[in-house]
């Protein structure tokens, strides 16, 4: 077989050159990664053995996949990797290719020797990758020919995450290689317990918790792509509100658009971050319905406060109900491939009736301005 280049960039702390992987048969041969520790011999050829150890630069890896999309090139090789001394007879843990995913594995295998199965998911993590079929029957049976697994380890146990079952058959997986799947636990940091427990999950390992430090976590991921927006947002309030017959104001810029422009800001907190915090206890399933209530409540209350300084002008109130909390629902709604609370069925029903309701709002309201500065200037 041919032999393939992969060449990848490394994260801050690597070497400043690029990687270089060369793969055979889909066995990694050593990678100049910090991760990476040296090979192991099998009789497929040197397989990559990799730390159990997180380095800063893998940490601080994963905390730049939490703030920003970095993680859409955030992944490694997909082939054989190890970690300590594993034999013919060592677990074969099966992860995507995603290198956050694949860190949280290998971490957690510290002090084993096992086997590291690495599946092409193109950079996604396993849950969203058995959704969209990456992490599936056919990439593992490919794999496992590939890398010669039938000979690295005849006798290994295959353990899938339980999250990539979706993806996986695991009677089509037995009848084309011969390996029985078994799935471990939702969470990585559960398997030093599994495996004592003899490759046994208790009913806790196999609940799906997503709690408030979960939800937390996620955040970030909603409100650093709305905020990238938020630029163009100030830019067209401040020209609209800054616009006269004479010209653009900058002082009526900055007195008419400040309210938007706070407004806006607290419309992106309501929904990426008050919906992730209140999200069991907001009313209705929907997405789009629990963002559409944490912005109204937002703006009920800011308009409240505003109220006490002077009356407000009608056009501007409408205008404010009809986009704000619309806006609020709009990142709420983005928030819903972060949980557990819906399928991918779900959400593209969800969307498919929220949007038109997004853009006649935006409609409505940008009428509403316009209407307010026409009144202002005296045309109508």
């Amino acid at each position: 077989m041919p032999e393939i280049k992969l060449i990848l960039k490394p994260a801050a702390g690597h070497e400043k050159s690029p990687v270089e992987v060369k793969t055979c048969c889909g066995v990694p041969e050593p990678v100049r990664a910090e991760w990476a520790t040296g090979t192991v011999d099998t009789p497929s050829g040197p397989v990559c053995r990799v730390s159990a150890t997180l380095t800063r630069a893998d940490r601080w890896g994963g905390f730049k996949c939490r703030v920003s999309s970095f993680r859409d090139r955030y992944s490694v090789p997909p082939g054989l990797y190890a970690v300590g001394e594993p034999g013919m007879a060592s677990d074969i843990f099966v992860s995507a290719n995603y290198k956050f995913s694949f860190d949280m594995l290998r971490c957690e295998l510290s002090g084993m020797s096992a086997w590291i199965l690495v599946l092409d998911t193109k950079g996604i993590n396993v849950w969203c990758a058995a959704g969209k079929g990456t992490f599936g029957t056919a990439e593992l049976v490919n794999r496992i020919s590939a890398t010669g697994l039938h000979v690295v380890a005849p006798k290994g146990r295959l353990i899938l995450p339980q999250l990539g079952a979706p993806g996986v058959s695991a009677n089509e997986v037995r009848k084309e290689t011969g390996f029985r799947v078994c799935y471990g636990p939702v969470r990585a940091s559960d398997i030093p317990a599994y495996i004592a427990a003899g490759h046994k999950a208790s009913r806790r390992m196999r609940e799906v918790r997503f709690g408030l430090a979960d939800r937390l976590v996620l955040a970030p991921m909603e409100i650093i792509p709305a905020m990238k927006r938020y630029p163009l947002f100030a830019l067209v309030i401040l020209t609209v509100f800054g616009l006269g017959p004479q010209g653009i104001i900058f002082r009526d810029a900055v007195s008419g658009g400040l309210p938007f422009l706070l407004l806006g800001l607290l419309s992106v907190l309501a929904g990426a971050l008050l919906v992730p915090v209140l999200l069991p206890f907001i009313p209705f399933r929907s997405f789009a319905v629990k963002g559409w209530l944490a912005g109204g409540a937002v703006l009920l209350v800011c308009i409240k406060a505003v109220a006490v300084f002077g009356p407000i002008p009608s056009t501007l109130t409408w205008a404010a109900w009809i986009f704000f909390p619309m806006a609020s629902s709009y990142i709420a709604l983005q928030f819903t491939g972060s949980t557990t609370f819906t399928c991918v069925s779900g959400v593209k029903k969800e969307l498919k009736a929220a949007l038109p309701v997004y853009i006649t709002a935006a409609a409505v309201s940008a009428a509403l301005l316009l209407a307010y500065k026409l009144l202002s200037w005296g045309v109508i």
